[in-house]
């Protein structure tokens, strides 16, 4: 039987840390954007885990004569990564690979107890708002569509109606902070806060 010295299982044992250390660099953190090998974009199963933004009801960004049916509107619930959150507030604005959810879920105003007003069923889609530099190097951002099974999504042309709308009317670099209640009074101080974006 082979018999190590203490300086020999010390010197295993730090090799051993090492290694665990570059791996673990090596690998992702769950929360940044992570795509399959032909470059779609991998739904992130945890958003719900991340910083909640806003919800909204029956939002559209129409003219009002193609206002959604308030018998049919959806709550938009907007969720974005810890990370990204945690500079947002530092400097006023997104880092790379920060990634935004929307989660769409139908409402309803009859059930249980309730007498009036809403709240909200079940998922009905998702969309993703994701900032990559590298990967997007002319837009910066990106978007993604997801149906309520979808495991994957192709990124939206960089022409499509949520780019051309975001980076039009975005309050911050593209995003809608305008509509983020405790994230306006942190741009308008940093001085990041397009004021075009209330009107």
């Amino acid at each position: 039987m082979r018999v190590f010295t203490m300086k020999t299982r010390i010197l295993i044992a730090l090799s051993l840390l090492s290694l665990c250390s570059r791996l673990q660099a090596q690998q992702a953190r769950p929360d940044e954007p992570r795509y399959t090998s032909d470059g779609q974009f991998m739904r992130p199963d945890n958003y719900r885990e991340w910083i909640y933004l806003s919800s909204g009801l029956g939002m559209t960004y129409a003219g009002a004569g193609t206002a959604v049916n308030a018998l049919n509107e959806r709550f938009d619930n907007v969720f974005v990564t810890p990370q990204a959150y945690k500079t947002f507030l530092e400097t006023g604005t997104w880092p790379d690979k920060t990634v935004f959810v929307l989660e769409l879920r139908s409402s309803a105003s009859k059930g249980s107890i309730n007498k009036g007003g809403h709240y909200q069923e079940e998922v009905v889609g998702m969309e993703v708002h994701l900032k990559d530099v590298s990967r997007f190097p002319e837009t910066k951002w990106a978007f993604f569509e997801f149906g309520t099974s979808a495991r994957t999504a192709q990124p939206l042309p960089p022409n499509s109606r949520c780019q051309t709308c975001h980076s039009m009317n975005g309050a911050v670099d593209q995003t809608f902070v305008q509509f983020y209640p405790t994230l306006i009074p942190v741009a308008k101080a940093k001085g990041t806060f397009k004021p075009e974006s209330e009107k």
